[in-house]
């Protein structure tokens, strides 16, 4: 017998009720909107590790934590009377048939994964100009997120520009301003060197802003090369992160087998050790 989520999500719906009814549980009642916020952001992160650990017992688990908390807030919701969690499911499957015409309507089948990705981002925009917000229409990049992780909205904002041709033709032309926002980096980085100010001073304030902003367009343009060749830049980025803390865990183990400190090591000795970690992997 296949599995049926109908009958499970409402017994988790009434199970959330109950929690919130003035005999639920305490803490959960005492729950908002705010509160739940780190919560929301905890579970997310919990799915993508099992993800990257392509460990598929805690995906599901995680999964389920993860529905639980869109539950929870859209109960809270209830609660006020704006909306159910009935809303909210019926809200996402119209989204789903309206914006896939080529599954759900009569609109010519798409060949590729990109092709899709188009007509998706159009028919976003269209909803967009159609449902003006508080007088104002809303905008292309309007509805990315600010709380995204800074890569992440990068990389998404790049989507949707790209979606109505403003874009890099290759990804050498990304590779190209890469080089550039790295040259004005370097000349940022130089000025405040050469004429650092005393701390605290206008000129410091100014040097240190100028080195921000080169920096920020520096990283924006690699959230952009990412997307152009197809990697999400945050998964990249925590891949390396684990991979230098893996080579870094390894580097002090090794030192302390020997009865030194990373201090005592010095730098030349530390890369020489390094060098001979990473040939090992």
């Amino acid at each position: 017998m296949p599995d049926i989520a109908g009958p499970e999500f409402t017994r988790l719906v009434d199970i959330v009720a109950r929690l919130r009814a003035p005999d639920g549980c305490p803490w959960d009642r005492e729950q908002t909107l705010e509160t739940l916020r780190p919560f929301v952001l905890e579970e997310t992160y919990e799915v993508l590790e099992a993800i990257d650990r392509g460990d598929l017992e805690a995906l599901r688990e995680e999964i389920g934590d993860m529905i639980f908390e869109g539950v929870l807030l859209a109960q809270v919701c209830a609660e006020r009377g704006t909306f159910s969690v009935a809303d909210s499911v019926r809200s996402i499957a119209d989204k789903l048939v309206r914006r896939h015409p080529h599954v759900f309507g009569d609109a010519a089948r798409a060949k590729t994964a990109d092709e899709v990705l188009g007509r998706w981002e159009e028919a976003k925009a269209k909803e967009r100009a159609a449902s003006p917000d508080g007088g104002k229409p809303k905008t292309i990049l309007g509805g990315v997120p600010h709380a995204l992780p800074a890569l992440l909205r990068a990389h998404e904002m790049g989507t949707r520009a790209a979606a109505v041709g403003f874009d890099w033709e290759r990804a050498t032309d990304v590779v190209a301003k890469i080089e550039e926002e790295v040259a004005e980096l370097r000349e940022a980085a130089e000025r405040m060197t050469a004429q650092p100010g005393p701390a605290g001073s206008e000129a410091a304030e100014r040097h240190r802003r100028q080195v921000e902003e080169e920096m920020g367009d520096l990283l924006f343009a690699i959230a952009n090369l990412s997307r152009k060749l197809g990697v999400e830049p945050e998964a990249a980025l925590r891949q390396a992160d684990d991979k230098f803390a893996r080579r870094f865990t390894e580097l002090e183990r090794r030192f302390a087998a020997r009865g030194e400190s990373l201090q005592q090591a010095g730098l030349a000795r530390m890369e020489d050790e390094w060098g001979r970690i990473k040939d090992a992997e």
